[in-house]
């Protein structure tokens, strides 16, 4: 067919632009990466140089740094409101993780991120830890909208034999898909699930949008008979830290931060990062001064992991993003982790898929991607942090208050802990721009006015984020509208999911490997 000269050139012309056009309306690629156990102290964008994270500070102090931004205190709850956008209340995983030989998991009736994203037309890969259940093939990540998985099922791992250890029980705890990977033994976890996370970005088809959720066992402890793990290599670059778990620790830190700046990389050298959402979060507080054996840090914060105080449930994170308008700060907005699914989903513009007034299917999460990028005030203000009626703790946020009544481990977590092996001074740190500025701590010898198995206690945030000063005597009316709050909150509890020990599930009966069984 003859086509005139005139008429080719204006399709040779337009045809650039075309293509350019819908190239920049391609969905954004979407890079989720959860670190386990990482606590407030464990970044030095929060002003502790003991461990320094250049790559998470780079991407952060870009991008935008969440400091009013909350988790749940423990793991599985924290990866369920992850994916769901709703309170742990709501699923059922309100009270406790999810162990190995449990016939439960995340509710077949959800809806997860990945499966939401399948309708804008995404390819969803989840590298590293799971945690929402095993039991039954459907509730395996293949089945709740992720295409592929590299990684375990357990919450945690052995670093180098990928072998999971609960309650006596041994396995082996590692998939490539619903393959049992064997010939890895040796090879160091975070290097493992890094070279995956390359692996997907340089093979992509970049005319399809990615979704990659990368869920590192970096911090978590290993296994209880050897908990911290790393390589000499990293080992080496802290010899001024003096404390050996601490040092040990801070090796599986400098291993997370290195992965965090090559799987960057990756998405530059495709060209992928112009149009790539980075989201970076802890999935509750440290673990510090050897509880779970480990040695995370959440100084200048009160309490450690499975507390409901500070350093349990305000989390580090950032979000990087060459689509978002207002960088290179730090943001007070108040956040919750069930915030990141509608926010990705109004990233992606994805609005549309999910309906709040959908009677079937509500969701807690809001959306704060307009709020992020153009810096103007945030829907949320109030966070739930939880009701776990079996352990009766409860907390809640509103504006900058807080309340708390009951505490877990009657009371043996509910300290300060400075970071062992150095002395870094709170002085030093809260230069900082992204740092905590605490109020002045109890003189020496004053008696602790919050006793939270006895009653609520109250905290201004604003003024005391490290909880040194309860004013639930102080501000009666205050502590009353808090205490309504959880009461309203609390007619809406499901009951917790969580179910007795089923012997059928032990690896010795599968070959020492973790299996469905049902």
């Amino acid at each position: 067919m003859y086509i005139p000269r005139l008429v080719l050139g204006s399709i040779l012309y337009f045809f650039p632009h075309v293509v350019a056009e819908r190239q920049a309306k391609q969905r954004p690629n979407i890079i989720l990466i959860v670190a386990d156990d990482l606590g407030w102290n464990d970044v030095s964008f929060h002003g502790s140089q003991q461990i320094p994270t250049p790559n998470i500070d780079r991407l952060a102090r870009q991008g935008i740094i969440l400091n009013n931004y909350y988790v749940t205190p423990i793991c599985t709850p924290s990866r369920s409101s992850l994916l769901t956008g709703k309170y742990p209340i709501h699923l059922g995983t309100q009270h406790n993780v999810l162990n190995g030989v449990e016939p439960w998991g995340l509710g077949l009736e959800e809806i997860t991120l990945p499966q939401y994203l399948k309708k804008g037309g995404y390819v969803n890969h989840i590298v590293g830890k799971w945690h929402l259940g095993f039991f039954s093939e459907n509730y395996l990540p293949t089945n709740r909208g992720f295409d592929s998985h590299f990684g375990y099922w357990l919450g945690h791992s052995d670093y180098f034999d990928h072998s999971g250890q609960e309650w006596g029980d041994w396995g082996l705890d590692l998939r490539n898909n619903l393959d049992v990977v064997r010939n890895l033994t040796g090879r160091y976890a975070t290097d493992l699930f890094t070279k995956r996370a390359e692996r997907i970005i340089h093979t992509h088809n970049t005319s399809t949008p990615l979704f990659l959720y990368l869920a590192h066992l970096a911090v978590h402890s290993a296994n209880e008979y050897d908990p911290l793990q790393t390589t000499k290599r990293y080992y080496d670059r802290f010899p001024h830290i003096k404390h050996e778990g601490r040092r040990l620790f801070a090796g599986m830190v400098a291993g997370l931060d290195e992965s965090v700046g090559r799987v960057y990389r990756s998405l530059k050298d495709r060209g992928m990062d112009k149009n790539s959402v980075i989201v970076f979060t802890t999935d509750n507080g440290g673990p510090a001064a050897s509880f779970d054996y480990n040695y995370a840090n959440n100084w200048p914060l009160r309490g450690v992991k499975d507390t409901l105080w500070e350093g349990g449930v305000r989390g580090s994170a950032f979000i990087w993003s060459p689509l978002l308008k207002n960088t290179g700060r730090v943001s007070t907005q108040l956040m919750h982790i069930s915030d990141w699914l509608p926010t990705i989903l109004s990233a992606a513009e994805l609005n549309d898929v999910i309906t709040r007034a959908d009677i079937n299917n509500p969701i807690d999460g809001i959306d704060q991607w307009s709020a992020l990028s153009e810096n103007t005030p945030s829907a949320r203000t109030e966070v739930l942090l939880n009701i776990d009626h079996d352990r009766n703790v409860y907390a809640l946020r509103v504006k900058n208050y807080k309340i708390i009544l009951g505490t877990t481990y009657n009371g043996d977590w509910d300290n300060w802990y400075p970071p062992e092996g150095t002395n870094i001074t709170y002085a030093s740190m809260k230069q900082a721009p992204a740092a905590v500025k605490c109020a002045p701590p109890l003189n020496p010898g004053t008696p602790q006015s919050c006793m939270p198995l006895k009653g609520p206690c109250l905290f201004d945030l604003a003024n005391d984020p490290c909880e040194y000063h309860n004013l639930a005597d102080q501000q009666p009316e205050v502590l009353q509208r808090m205490l309504d709050r959880l009461t309203i909150y609390n007619t809406t509890v499901v009951p917790p999911r969580n179910q007795p020990p089923d012997p059928a599930g032990k690896p010795e009966r599968h070959g020492y490997v973790w299996a469905p069984w049902k």
